[in-house]
């Protein structure tokens, strides 16, 4: 059986640039952001999963709910690897890098109804959203508001699609 190893450099590459952030601190960024686009790349791909697999009552409003998540994610994962690029570094977003760093559990894989994936989307967004979180406070504390900024945006649009995956769950009260 072939196994496949993802080999990393010891050293990360930088390009230069003459962004005014310290090198430094854009390799702090770069290492932070790097991170979130392994969580927010397996997001993507939770979110199609539930998109494709969703069955019962439900199903035609869940499906295009789903596939309305996916395309934000996509949207944030295209800011955040190109804000990596920006300061000089390598956005390392395949899915093997994904896989092997991303923090967000595993989606359950043999669920089919509606609820269930309800569930899975919106603990994958809460987590998601939680990292982000702790991104704008990083970012600020390297002095970097506008990656903070970035990651306020992605923080706020989590939110909102939290919000839209859990109103499907919430009774009226």
């Amino acid at each position: 059986m072939k196994t496949n190893v993802v080999q990393l450099a010891e050293e990360p590459k930088m390009y230069e640039t003459e962004n005014d952030i310290s090198p430094k601190r854009r390799l702090e960024l770069n290492a932070l952001m790097n991170q979130r686009l392994a969580s927010a790349v397996d997001l993507q791909t939770q979110m199609k999963q539930a998109h494709w697999n969703v069955k019962g009552p439900s199903f035609i409003g869940l499906h295009e709910l789903f596939d309305k998540v996916d395309e934000a994610v996509e949207s944030y994962v295209d800011m955040i690897a190109e804000r990596i690029v920006q300061l000089g570094g390598i956005a390392e977003g395949t899915a093997r890098i994904a896989a092997s760093r991303s923090r967000l559990a595993e989606y359950p894989l043999q669920i089919a109804d509606g609820m269930a994936h309800v569930e899975a989307v919106a603990r994958a967004l809460s987590t998601f959203g939680q990292e982000a979180r702790g991104t704008i406070e990083e970012a600020n504390a390297l002095d970097d508001a506008d990656t903070a900024d970035l990651f306020t945006e992605v923080s706020r649009g989590i939110d909102k699609w939290l919000w839209f995956v859990e109103a499907h769950s919430q009774a009226a009260k």
